[in-house]
């Protein structure tokens, strides 16, 4: 507002001109300077000067908002905007109806811990018809680790929703709305998003995942602020698809360990190098998540997965509208299941922490592979 042009301002006529005249353009050019050196430049009176100053503020200043109306205006947009419900009770109580639209969600775990099961589940949800509570649209997959299993979402479908599933020809229905892309590299991934914000509209999009970023940034090699420079035109981009087409973003992340050379290490490297569970164990020790402190400010809801010995839990670490909960959690045949809906509330660094006890990195369910 302060590069308002003061010729918009219906300022009299008389004042007007003189700002013209002394090369006074925009708001901000007038309280750049004090009154007293208005009344000098201008060569007018006090008075003039104040009550033309008065009405360039009134007209640039954003007016005064009781708490009561901006309670009221949040109702109205989250009206309007929505939310796409997980299906678990107590997380979507917590979060007053699922994921908002317009926002990005991040999950954040060490690997096999459940959260490409959750991706699946908000795939499902997004597609299933709006009859049975669904959004009724297609889904945009990025699958950067290749962990998307078509045959373990039907599966979870047909457990979760037998009455759609078991309907002829609507198990592939649903799988035909949702969109994989696997990009190999960062500049890869990078076009699939610029190709997915012009195409949002034309297929019905209504949910888009990352599931992860950090598996694409750590095989760049870039660190320190050439890494962050990327980081953060990423996050800007991936938040203004989610502002522009109104629907949730879910993006994964990765836990890294800091060794004592000071590298980075990251779970699901640890696990590919076949290094024996005690070393693993020094690895998880004090895991953080990978992508740091500038995303975890950009995203608005961060859901942390981790294990306490052998029991997995979802802690609702950020939300604007939910204080700090935890959810302990099973990973059954139809995908994950709340063992609490009330939660723990859980104040104070506890929240954040993230642990990794004692839990099994693939799931199995008879002979076939979930992960």
């Amino acid at each position: 507002m302060a590069n308002k042009l003061l010729s918009e301002m219906g300022l009299p006529n008389s004042i007007a001109n003189i700002f013209v005249a002394r090369n006074l353009i925009t708001a901000k050019d007038v309280f750049s300077l004090t009154e007293f050196e208005l009344m000098e430049l201008l060569d007018v009176d006090l008075a003039v000067v104040t009550s033309a100053m008065a009405h360039i503020s009134e007209i640039t200043c954003p007016p005064y908002q009781t708490a009561l109306s901006l309670l009221e205006q949040r109702g109205q947009n989250e009206n309007m905007a929505g939310h796409l419900p997980t299906s678990l009770k107590g997380l979507d109580n917590a979060l007053c109806g699922g994921l908002p639209f317009g926002v990005v969600t991040e999950l954040v775990g060490p690997a096999g811990i459940g959260k490409t099961q959750f991706c699946l589940k908000l795939s499902l949800l997004a597609s299933l018809p709006s009859s049975y509570g669904g959004l009724d649209g297609s889904v945009v997959y990025i699958d950067t680790e290749s962990k998307f299993s078509s045959r373990r979402m039907i599966e979870i479908g047909f457990h979760s929703f037998p009455e759609v599933f078991q309907t002829e020809g609507m198990a592939q229905e649903m799988a035909g709305r949702i969109l994989v892309l696997r990009p190999t590299s960062l500049s890869e991934f990078t076009d699939s998003l610029q190709k997915i914000k012009v195409s949002l509209f034309q297929h019905g999009v209504k949910l888009l995942i990352i599931d992860s970023m950090a598996a694409l940034l750590s095989g760049e090699g870039a660190q320190g602020p050439q890494r962050q420079h990327s980081l953060g035109w990423h996050i800007s981009f991936i938040k203004s698809v989610a502002e522009f087409s109104r629907i949730p973003v879910v993006v994964t992340n990765q836990v890294r360990s800091q060794s004592r050379d000071g590298t980075s290490h990251y779970s699901f490297q640890e696990q590919s190098r076949g290094e024996s569970p005690e070393a693993a164990a020094k690895l998880d020790s004090h895991l953080v998540a990978a992508l740091g402190i500038h995303w975890a400010h950009a995203v608005s809801i961060r859901l942390i997965f981790e294990s306490r010995s052998g029991q997995r839990f979802i802690k609702l670490a950020k939300s604007p509208v939910s204080p700090p909960l935890a959810f302990p959690f099973n990973i059954t045949s139809s995908g994950i299941s709340l063992l609490n809906d009330d939660g723990v509330e859980m104040p104070g660094p506890e929240i954040h922490s993230i642990s990794c006890q004692g839990h099994n990195d693939v799931i199995n369910f008879g002979s076939e592979m979930m992960h």
